[in-house]
């Protein structure tokens, strides 16, 4: 008997909406389901904000979430948002992913700022947009429910990022906190490449990075996220593959 396990190659980097597309498209679901799932989360701001839609780069076909949001200021903490996944209407499995994820964040900020995990408020995080990725791809996951997570190296470039907290070096400190035991290599460009959302949903879920895994292909998809690096193959590359027992 085969299980399933999902595969993501990251030539140019991984965000939080480019997981939310890889993963739908591997799950398959309609217009409609995915905006079920974001109402189930639960916060009206979020209804009807989000589509994935064919999308290519260099004359290479794929697909790219389309997310329009009300502009919103707040700052929220993690107690907050564990009980807004909490009060949700998502699945055990997703809301239990959900929270692992943003505890992951919330790990990564308290070291950075040197606060008890309590303290930590999320600016960026805490908005709507990486509520709404995080959410929507725990619960793509837990319908695909796949047996592991494989992913290739992250790649990595300098350059400069601009956030609340002012002008920053990429990788961002979010990032370089979670990156402990992830193998990584330089790519020539400039800029963010490896979103904290990303990364702390790839932790959460278990990831095992390295080389491709010994595995059937059953189906691929191609996730773009916002912008486009030059130099470097842009998009991910998201497959679900068969593994033998």
């Amino acid at each position: 008997m085969n299980r399933q396990a999902v595969v993501i190659r990251t030539p140019s980097g991984l965000s939080g909406d480019m997981l939310l597309t890889g993963l739908s498209r591997l799950a398959a679901v309609s217009a409609e389901e995915l905006n079920g799932i974001v109402a189930s989360i639960g916060l009206p701001a979020l209804e009807g904000v989000l589509t994935v839609e064919p999308h290519s780069v260099n004359a290479i076909a794929g697909w790219r979430a389309n997310i329009t949001l009300p502009g919103e200021h707040h700052h929220r903490s993690l107690a907050v948002i564990e009980q807004l996944i909490v009060d949700s209407e998502l699945e055990p499995a997703a809301k239990q992913l959900a929270i692992d994820t943003f505890t992951v964040l919330g790990e990564a900020e308290s070291s950075i700022h040197g606060i008890a995990l309590k303290e930590v408020t999320f600016h960026e995080v805490g908005a709507l947009d990486s509520i709404l990725d995080v959410c929507v791809a725990a619960a793509l996951w837990a319908r695909l429910a796949p047996s592991a997570l494989f992913c290739s190296p992250l790649p990595l470039c300098d350059g400069l990022i601009r956030c609340e907290h002012g002008v920053l070096a990429s990788p961002a400190p979010a990032v370089q906190e979670m990156l402990r035991g992830i193998p990584v290599y330089g790519i020539d460009s400039q800029g963010e490449t490896i979103t904290p959302t990303a990364i702390a949903f790839l932790r959460a879920a278990g990831a095992l990075f390295g080389k491709w895994p010994e595995a059937e292909v059953v189906d691929v998809a191609r996730a773009y996220g916002g912008r486009v690096l030059p130099g470097v193959p842009n998009g991910a590359l998201f497959c679900l593959v068969a593994q033998a027992d």
